[in-house]
């Protein structure tokens, strides 16, 4: 596949996948500082349901694997990783189509968040609570330098375009910092899993179209697996009942109809037989 080598970004159009998911953050968003604004009771028990916990998931509150990413508490968290999704979001977008992104969006949220699960196991890793758009938008900037690995990026308030690879290298660390500092919490471990996501998402699934066409690739897999078995199945059968029935008499070495001997009443016999 041909990646975009000379791509430089810009104000994109505010349109798409990019504009719904941001359009939808921001309603959830406004709605819990209300909340937490007037009936801060319910806003807990909100962020309780939604934010991704192992103890959640452990009372079988499984969609807070998808839940906590459209979640948020601090504003400048928020801003930062709107302005993410819709800078870098609306180039990625363009490149891989709007049903491609907005599954990819979801996928990198879902997989960040069961990676982050799995490790909580160890009892020491990803403690805590996690919410947040942070693994998607992790998960877009890695697409963003998959598909186009020499575009430069420009990063307020540096005036000078950098080249992507440092950009993800850049967030990358900053983001280990903290992961550090904040003793291997979930909330981080999530976001750095984002990256994790987004370049999986890319080697094993955007080359399949999208998450329906590899279900639907194995679904047409395992249909026609059983399609065979049931030939096969048949063929024994058929090869068990004409043994009973002198096979040799009707069947050639190759498995074709020998030709009828019978003739006509006028003593003709009769046309070329075919199999």
């Amino acid at each position: 596949m041909r990646r975009n080598t000379d791509f430089q970004l810009g104000m994109p159009r505010f349109t798409g996948a990019v504009r719904g998911l941001i359009l939808f953050t921001t309603a959830v968003y406004i709605v819990l500082l209300l909340l937490m604004a007037f009936q801060r009771e319910l806003a807990t028990v909100v962020f309780g349901l939604g934010s991704l916990s192992p103890e959640g998931i452990q009372h079988h509150f499984y969609w807070q694997f998808l839940t906590y990413g459209f979640l948020h508490q601090d504003p400048l968290n928020f801003l930062l990783w709107m302005l993410a999704i819709y800078f870098l979001g609306s180039s990625v977008e363009d490149n891989i189509g709007s049903r491609s992104f907005f599954e990819m969006y979801l996928v990198s949220i879902i997989a960040s968040g069961v990676l982050g699960y799995l490790l909580s196991f160890s009892g020491y890793f990803a403690q805590g609570v996690a919410l947040g758009a942070g693994a998607a938008g992790n998960a877009i900037l890695m697409v963003f330098y998959l598909l186009s690995r020499n575009a430069p990026i420009f990063v307020f308030p540096i005036p000078i375009p950098i080249p992507t690879k440092y950009v993800v290298i850049f967030a990358a660390a900053v983001e280990g910092a903290y992961w550090l500092l904040y003793h291997f919490s979930l909330f981080f471990t999530v976001e750095l899993l984002g990256f994790v996501a987004g370049y999986g998402w890319y080697k094993l699934l955007f080359r399949k179209s999208s998450v329906l066409g590899v279900v639907e690739d194995r679904f047409y897999g395992i249909r026609n697996a059983y399609y065979r078995w049931k030939r096969r199945r048949a063929g024994k059968k058929f090869e068990v009942y004409m043994r009973k029935y002198d096979r040799e008499r009707y069947f050639d070495e190759h498995g074709n109809y020998r030709e009828p001997n019978d003739k006509k009443d006028n003593g003709e016999s009769s046309g070329p037989w075919v199999n």
